[in-house]
């Protein structure tokens, strides 16, 4: 147990050093106009690159990929219908539905799906 416990403690040392090591290695300070700047076949940009993307839009695709995951997280419910209790299986089912339904209203009334304003 004790040479378990040792051999372990020296591999998180050795990683430990490894990783700083790696990590003051590859920083790079050099920085210019050209590294920082957006290229655009090799001439300056006509306007501002770094251009605000709509806020609203993002939050739709968050909201998306949220909905999305719950959805898979929805398929193995089918699968285990048949080897699990029903009443089990509805309560579970239900209770997890309720609360998807709760934050789609929520989302709902707070306007987050309205896409014009």
């Amino acid at each position: 147990m004790y040479i378990i416990m040792m051999f372990s403690l020296i591999l998180f040392i050795i990683s430990f050093i490894v990783m700083i090591l790696a990590s003051i290695l590859s920083k790079k300070t050099f920085m210019d106009r050209e590294k920082n700047s957006p290229f655009e076949c090799g001439f300056d940009p006509k306007s501002s690159a770094r251009i605000p993307f709509s806020l609203h839009f993002f939050l739709i695709a968050v909201i998306f990929l949220i909905f999305d995951v719950e959805i898979t997280l929805l398929m193995p419910m089918i699968t285990i219908l048949n080897i699990s209790n029903a009443h089990t299986w509805l309560m579970t089912s239900f209770f997890f539905l309720l609360i998807l339904l709760i934050g789609l209203y929520h989302e709902w009334n707070q306007g987050a799906l309205n896409w014009m304003n």
